[in-house]
């Protein structure tokens, strides 16, 4: 077994952390600033953490633009990466200047969302309008804290294309969702053909 202590560094040519959590989906997150300006930056610590009331969460490395428009305007916009739409995910993890907007860069539509104000992706075939219900700062087991921000958020609206649904059921591997992989480049999608199924034991 290769062990290490994370303190004193993994001696690996890249950390293994994030590639053994994973893949994880992508947290493609548009926001709005206090004056109105666009923002759309994905992030790869993401995930959902409750059913009712539903509630999703992204964390950023360092008070980015994204956290400090949540923080402003208490609102975000979740977005589904998918396959066709990686590369312009990718363009919007650019270091622009701030205030620069994103949409324009990656030439994404921004949409109009129902309930909040901050826009939606309008290729991307599923949506969540959030409302923010907690940002958090992270601190390590000694408390202290760390440069890190987990920003929670209830979905208040769900936009979700209908071709993805099947009697109902949405079909996740038809939306071919991109996750985020080990590696500094490495990413996947799902098909059809990776599914299995378990019945829960209290199912049965």
């Amino acid at each position: 077994m290769y062990f290490y202590q994370p303190c004193d560094g993994h001696g690996l040519p890249h950390d293994p952390l994030n590639a053994i959590v994973g893949p994880r989906p992508i947290g493609w997150i548009s926001s709005l600033n206090a004056q109105g300006q666009r923002n759309l930056a994905p992030y790869s610590f993401f995930n959902c953490f409750n059913y009712r009331p539903p509630i999703i969460g992204f964390a950023s490395s360092g008070w980015k633009d994204s956290v400090r428009n949540i923080v402003e305007t208490k609102e975000f916009v979740w977005n589904l990466t998918t396959f066709d739409l990686a590369g312009a995910m990718n363009e919007t993890s650019a270091s622009l200047p701030h205030g620069e907007d994103e949409f324009l860069r990656a030439g994404l539509t921004p949409a109009e969302s129902r309930l909040v104000r901050a826009p939606r992706v309008a290729e991307s075939p599923v949506n969540f309008e959030c409302r923010l219900s907690q940002c958090i700062q992270l601190t390590g087991a000694d408390g202290r804290e760390v440069d890190s921000w987990l920003v929670l958020g209830e979905v208040v609206a769900v936009h979700i294309d209908e071709s993805l649904l099947e009697n109902g059921v949405y079909q996740t591997a038809k939306a071919r969702p991109v996750l985020r992989a080990g590696g500094p480049t490495a990413y996947y999608t799902v098909d059809e053909s990776q599914r299995f199924d378990l019945v829960r034991p209290d199912a049965r």
